[in-house]
């Protein structure tokens, strides 16, 4: 169990924001998602995104808030996002649309999970978005696709 006292910082702050893009690059961010039955405890339990068991303690004087840092290291980060995590399930119609599906999460470094013969795209921005980077596949039928957003 990682624990986790106070809020670091704020995700869109200058000071933080080169690091943070060179771990999103290194696959080095997690998100952990707050319920929003949890948003105004100062004491709390969760795994992140990866299955990293966090303790979070905060003060008195701090509020949890979308975008808080609470942890920060060369290596990794963790991410606070309020809500639950937004899902796209996409299953391919053959090995031939699996690998290119495949290569193209890959290569748009989706952060994804594997379900039986689906791919859990986990969503960071809208859906149509991530659409309409795959459109030619969608299109042809080669995914059928379901929404848990």
């Amino acid at each position: 169990m990682l624990r986790l006292h106070g809020i670091i910082g704020k995700e869109r702050d200058a000071a933080y924001r080169a690091a943070l893009h060179d771990l999103e690059h290194r696959n080095g961010i997690e998100l952990l998602f707050v319920p929003p039955s949890d948003a105004g405890r100062k004491r709390f339990r969760l795994p992140t995104d990866r299955g990293t068991d966090c303790a979070i303690s905060l003060d008195r004087n701090e509020e949890l808030f979308d975008g808080a840092i609470l942890y920060l290291e060369p290596e990794r980060a963790i991410i606070v996002r309020f809500g639950e995590q937004a899902v796209w399930r996409l299953r391919p119609a053959n090995a031939a649309a699996a690998l290119k599906l495949g290569w193209n999460a890959g290569n748009l470094h989706w952060r994804v999970r594997f379900e039986d013969d689906d791919l859990l795209i986990l969503l960071d921005g809208p859906l149509q978005s991530y659409r309409e980077r795959i459109m030619p596949l969608l299109e042809a039928g080669d995914l059928m696709e379901h929404a848990n957003v």
